[in-house]
C-alpha cells in the first residue's frame, strides 16, 4: 500500500516511523524544503523526535504534487497530520478521488465545525474519516504498545487504516461513528485540565476518579446530542478512556499534576500571543479574579533568520515550520489575569485602572 502522511510534526512523523517498519511505500511529506533536507540527512525529525530514527525505506519530500501522486495508486491512503485550523485548505488542495484520514482533533475555530463537517462540506461524495486514539507520539515512534480507532463514512476506509498502520505494537480498532470519536478527541482536554486543578488544590485521587467517571458520562452525552451513534456507545466509551491519559496518575505518591492548558508564546522583543482573549460567561463576569491559566511556550528566533513581530498562533507555527524560530516549552504554567484588551474591558468586568 502506498501512504502518504501530509505534515512532519511529531504525531505525523511517528506515524510514518510506525507504518513504515513494515511498509516499504510510505512517503513523509512537510512544506518546508529545509526541514526534509535536514531529517533526510539525519534520518530522524531533530526537531520533533530526535532519538527515533527513521526506518530504511521511509522516503521524503516537500513537494506536495509528488506526495499526493504517490498515494493515487490502487490502495492508496493520505493520512492528514495538520492542526485542525489546516484541515480545510488541505481538503480543497486535494483530489476527491483519494481516501483521506486526518489526525487532528477540536472544533474548527469561528465556525465550531468538527472535522467530518468540514470534509462533507468539501468532498461530500468522498471517502474521509478520522485516525484516533490514546497515544503519545514518542512511545508510538519507539513501537510502545498502543492503540488507535479509525472512524470513517465508509468501512472499507477503516480496513484501509488498519492494513496501513496495525502491527506487533500497534493496533488499529474501528468504528462506523466519527462523530463519537471527533467528540472524544475535542472534550477530553477539558477533563484534563480540571484533573490538573484537582492536583493543585490537592482534593487526591478519589476526586480525580469521580471527575474522570462524570466526564465520560458527559462527553458521551455531548456526543450524542452533536449526532454520534447510541448504538455505538460501548465502543466509544472504550476508546474515550483512555484518552483522560493526561488525567491518570503516574503513581499514588507523585501525582502528575501536568495538564493540558492553553498555550501563551512569549517573546524577548514583543507582545506575547495568545491563541484567543479568554471571554468569561454567566457568574464569571462578575468577577475581577477571573484569571485562565496559560502554559508557556517561550519563541526563539533562529540565527540569521530575519526577526518580525508575529501576531497570531497560525504566524508562529508557521514560522516554526519554515525553521524562522525554535519554541521552548517551559516547565512554567501562569495564572494570569485577562481583565481587558487595550482600553475595552471583558464584559461585566471592572478592571483596574491602567496607569
Amino acid at each position: 500500500m502506498n501512504l502518504t502522511v501530509l505534515g512532519a510534526g511529531a504525531w505525523g512523523t511517528a506515524l510514518a516511523i510506525s507504518a513504515a517498519r513494515h511498509n516499504p511505500g510510505v512517503c513523509l511529506w512537510a512544506r518546508d524544503p529545509e526541514q526534509v533536507a535536514a531529517m533526510a540527512a539525519a534520518r530522524s525529525n531533530t526537531r520533533y523526535l530526535p532519538d527515533a530514527a527513521f526506518p530504511p525505506d521511509l522516503q521524503l519530500t516537500s513537494d506536495l504534487g509528488a506526495a499526493v501522486a504517490h498515494a493515487q495508486t490502487a490502495g492508496g491512503l493520505i493520512v492528514i497530520g495538520t492542526p485542525m485550523a489546516a484541515l480545510d485548505g488541505m481538503l480543497r488542495s486535494l483530489p476527491a478521488d483519494v481516501p483521506v484520514l486526518w489526525l487532528c482533533k477540536g472544533f474548527e475555530k469561528g465556525t465550531g465545525r468538527l472535522g467530518h463537517e468540514v470534509a462533507q462540506a468539501i468532498r461530500p461524495e468522498g471517502r474521509y474519516g478520522i485516525l484516533s486514539g490514546p497515544s503519545f507520539a514518542e512511545e508510538v515512534a519507539h513501537a510502545a504498545p498502543t492503540a488507535l480507532v479509525a472512524a470513517a463514512n465508509h468501512p472499507a476506509l477503516c480496513e484501509q487504516a488498519v492494513a496501513a498502520f496495525h502491527s506487533d505494537s500497534l493496533r488499529v480498532y474501528t468504528s462506523t461513528d466519527p462523530i463519537g470519536v471527533e467528540v472524544g478527541g475535542a472534550v477530553k482536554n477539558v477533563l484534563a485540565i480540571a484533573t490538573g486543578l484537582c492536583d493543585g488544590l490537592q482534593l487526591g485521587l478519589n476526586a480525580r476518579a469521580a471527575l474522570v467517571t462524570r466526564g465520560l458520562a458527559e462527553m458521551s452525552r455531548l456526543g450524542l446530542a452533536l449526532g454520534a451513534r447510541a448504538d455505538a456507545a460501548i465502543d466509544n466509551a472504550a476508546n474515550l478512556v483512555p484518552r483522560l491519559a493526561n488525567a491518570l496518575p503516574l503513581s499514588r505518591h507523585e501525582p502528575n499534576p501536568r495538564s493540558v492548558l492553553d498555550r501563551i508564546y512569549k517573546f524577548a522583543a514583543q507582545p506575547s500571543v495568545l491563541p484567543s482573549v479568554p471571554q468569561p460567561v454567566g457568574a464569571a463576569n462578575r468577577d475581577a479574579a477571573y484569571s485562565p491559566l496559560w502554559d508557556v511556550i517561550m519563541v526563539h528566533w533562529q540565527p540569521g533568520r530575519t526577526v518580525r513581530e508575529l501576531r497570531s498562533v497560525d504566524e508562529v507555527l508557521a514560522a516554526e515550520d519554515a525553521g524562522d524560530v525554535r519554541l521552548q516549552p517551559l516547565d512554567l504554567v501562569v495564572n494570569c489575569p485577562v481583565l481587558q484588551v487595550g482600553r475595552q474591558a471583558l464584559p461585566g468586568v471592572t478592571p483596574l485602572p491602567l496607569p
